[in-house]
């Protein structure tokens, strides 16, 4: 009795499965096609370029003030000395916090991706919520993030998604 309730199941839960329409879509290949995604990301290279800068010379400076202060440590008293390494450290650590503070856990950098990047994310999320009610679908799955041993063509509906968006496919944003 047992035996015939588990296979009664699983042929159950196979026909359910083999009803589910599904279909896929490349969130990489219709980013590309979205001259948004294109802009914020050109910003976010420009701010990443001079945060880069600022931090380096700031690590620059600190490398001149120790230069300095070995070339000057033996004409310094104890008391000055212990001043100027203090000083090097400050400055050291005023480095490795901006560092931190631009391009560490949730710095600034992490920051405007999300404050540009997430509007974009999420026009296209709705965009493939509407194609799925529209089209009946049950599963979409994004062939960025999901590892694709093999998927039929037919099922991307990539550019469906992004004619649904307004942009034309095949062409992408520079």
């Amino acid at each position: 009795m047992k035996k015939s309730i588990i296979l009664f199941a699983l042929i159950v839960i196979a026909n359910v499965a083999l009803a589910q329409r599904l279909a896929y879509v490349d969130s990489e290949y219709i980013l590309k096609h979205i001259p948004e995604y294109a802009s914020a990301q050109k910003q976010l290279n420009e701010l990443s370029i001079q945060w880069q800068k600022d931090i380096e010379q700031k690590f620059k400076d600190v490398e001149g003030m120790q230069k300095a202060y070995q070339a000057d440590k033996v004409l310094l008293t104890d008391d000055m000395r212990k001043r100027r390494e203090e000083e090097i450290g400050q400055k050291q650590t005023e480095a490795n916090e901006l560092q931190q503070k631009k391009f560490g856990y949730e710095g600034d950098l992490f920051k405007e991706k999300v404050r540009l990047i997430k509007p974009v994310q999420e026009r296209i999320a709705k965009a493939i919520q509407e194609y799925a009610a529209r089209e009946s679908l049950d599963v979409i799955l994004d062939k960025a993030t999901v590892t694709f041993l093999y998927a039929r063509p037919n099922y991307d509906r990539s550019n469906d998604i992004i004619t649904r968006m307004g942009y034309k496919p095949g062409t992408f944003a520079k």
